[in-house]
């Protein structure tokens, strides 16, 4: 181990003196009170290391020594359901060391438990060949996730010996002939945060990741295994659309990042998360999660590892075969930190004080997303899809780290402060949002919804980018000087805005909508339009069309149950035709 002495301190950065066996990125003990660090910047033998917790106190002559490994996560069964901080630590386990809601310094807790004991179910046998990837085992590790024990990287033989049973992480499972004699394998594997694991090859992404909010599915998907960046300004509703994404996106897991941001959010999700009931599972949605909470209190540099160390958990589930959901919260707070840090090392800033590599570190995070084969002889697909909030100061997204983020993501969904003002939610502006998803994934949904799923989508959103601009003529002139046929867009606009996008994520229907329900919020909003354009065509009244009695119930559809969505459709476009022939009989009398 290299050993050296502390020379400066500034802020959560150490100058470190004779460390010239160390390598960059290795992980070192800081001081007496061995606090944990992390090698940023090598100069011979002097080391910058960012220190994850409060350096208040230390001073120079310090001893500071060299783990000569570079900061990894433990990976395993105990994973699903924990809380960590930014560099793993995991939060309950710590409370139960200090009885205190504070981080102690220099505290040392493994991440996951190694003295529980976890059933081991063997699906490999002895004299099977396998390497990097193969599934030798399974672990049933919450009622809704079996996580799936893999040869780890970069080990190949052939089993020697296998036995189902009870083990800790850190017993033998399996023992492997390889070329370099034999190798024993434990359910616990390590792996830096900074790499990303390996994979057979990435495949394009091909279908979505189904969210149940229409504004998203209908009208911004996102691929499973795709990117989306969610900005907007305080108040405008990011936290909330990443709860609601965290709840009832169709993943298996969903890995949950608190970076930088306020505690009592964090809080939200660690009451929430436990009592909410997995629509698919019945089970607690905590039974399929991990959180990592590092929030604006606590110390900023391990803020910057901390999307590392989401990122790195969920390859990992991904490797299994599994999709998984990974939220950011947000990116901002982590450009923060990489400021702050960069500004300490007296790096040249680049725009706004930020470092000049700041796209090129939002870029390998991101890239770490992706629909992959993973490795293993039976060719498992799985999907990492990551959603990143960022909070641009003043919702002005020509800032640095928005106009990086949107030179790499393929869905920006635009919040919009105006809307969360009048409360509409999710407040996802429909004019500046974009999916470049949407090509692809439209033949899916027009193969697996409906056939007239992206014509009906383009219909709306045509409509409503008309209003946009009858709205400019209606700000001058008033609403009596449009003609019929433009206060009949105006209204379908409304209708779509009010009925369709609007959703109430605190209503237990209107909080989660199946495709085919939003294929028929779609048509009937749109039938409205069409069948009334029709009537006004042949001169029906405008006043009549607009007044009918069943646009209530268009408004009110999005309240059905499931169950009787089909059912109750069929009545209100039954209702509309009715009345609508009423309105023409009346005229033409």
């Amino acid at each position: 181990m290299s050993k050296g002495t502390i020379k400066k301190v500034a802020g959560p950065l150490v100058i470190a003196e004779g460390m010239r066996d160390a390598n960059m990125f290795d992980v070192v003990r800081v001081s007496n009170e061995r606090l944990i660090g992390e090698i940023i910047e090598m100069h011979g033998d002097r080391a910058s290391i960012q220190v994850y917790e409060e350096t208040q106190g230390l001073g120079p002559g310090e001893p500071v020594e060299s783990t000569n490994a570079p900061l990894s996560v433990e990976l395993g069964p105990g994973l699903v359901g924990s809380i960590y901080d930014g560099i793993q630590r995991p939060l309950n386990k710590i409370l139960d060391v200090t009885g205190n809601n504070l981080l102690a310094r220099g505290i040392e807790v493994p991440a996951l438990d190694h003295e529980a004991k976890w059933d081991f179910k063997a699906v490999a046998s002895v004299g099977e060949e396998v390497s990097a990837g193969d599934i030798i085992g399974t672990v049933q590790e919450t009622e809704v996730v079996l996580q799936k024990i893999m040869v780890p990287f970069g080990v190949k033989g052939v089993i020697k010996s296998i036995t189902s049973g009870s083990y800790t992480i850190d017993d033998t499972v399996c023992v492997l002939e390889t070329e370099d004699g034999d190798k024993e394998l434990t359910m616990l594997q390590k792996w830096p945060v900074r790499k990303g694991r390996p994979y057979a090859r990435k495949m394009p992404p091909g279908q979505p990741l189904i969210t149940g909010q229409r504004v998203v599915d209908a009208f911004f998907p996102i691929a499973k295994g795709g990117i989306a960046a969610v900005p907007g300004p305080f108040g405008s509703g990011k936290t909330v659309i990443q709860h609601q994404l965290a709840k009832w996106a169709d993943a298996d897991i969903v890995v949950y990042i608190g970076c930088g941001e306020r505690g009592n959010e964090m809080t939200d999700v660690l009451n929430e998360f436990p009592e909410l009931k997995d629509p698919r599972t019945g089970e607690s949605l905590m039974k399929r999660t991990v959180l990592i909470a590092n929030t604006s209190d606590m110390p900023v540099a391990a803020r910057e590892a901390s999307i590392y160390t989401g990122i790195t958990i969920a390859e990992y589930f991904r490797d299994m075969g599994y999709s998984v959901a990974l939220m950011a919260d947000s990116t901002s707070r982590w450009a923060e930190a990489l400021r702050e840090m960069s500004g300490r090392l007296e790096e040249m800033p680049g725009e706004e004080g930020y470092p000049a590599y700041l796209g090129s570190r939002l870029a390998q995070f991101y890239e770490r997303a992706g629909y992959v084969v993973a490795l293993g002889k039976d060719g498992r697909e799985g999907a990492l899809s990551a959603i990143g909030a960022v909070s641009p100061p003043g919702g002005d997204i020509s800032e640095p780290v928005s106009q990086a983020t949107l030179r790499i993501v393929k869905v920006f969904w635009a919040l919009d402060a105006d809307l969360a003002y009048q409360r509409h939610f999710p407040a996802i502006n429909w004019l500046t949002s974009y999916s470049l998803y949407l090509d692809v994934l439209g033949k899916w949904f027009d193969e697996n919804v409906s056939g007239e799923w992206m014509e009906t989508r383009q219909h709306l959103m045509t409509l409503l980018q008309e209003e946009a601009s009858l709205n400019e003529i209606v700000k001058m002139v008033g609403m009596d000087a449009l003609s019929p046929g433009d206060r009949l867009k105006m209204e379908a606009a409304r209708s779509i805005r009010e009925d369709f996008l609007h959703q109430n994520s605190f209503d237990e229907t209107d909080t989660y909508t199946s495709l085919k329900k939003q294929f028929n919020m779609m048509r009937l909003v749109y039938s409205f339009y069409e069948e009334s354009g029709k009537a006004l065509s042949e001169g029906a009244s405008i006043e009549d069309l607009v007044s009918m009695a069943v646009r209530e119930r268009i408004g009110r559809y999005k309240y059905t149950p499931e169950g009787d969505i089909d059912g109750e459709y069929e009545k209100i476009q039954n209702e509309l035709i009715k009345e609508i022939s009423d309105i023409a009989g009346r005229e033409d009398q």
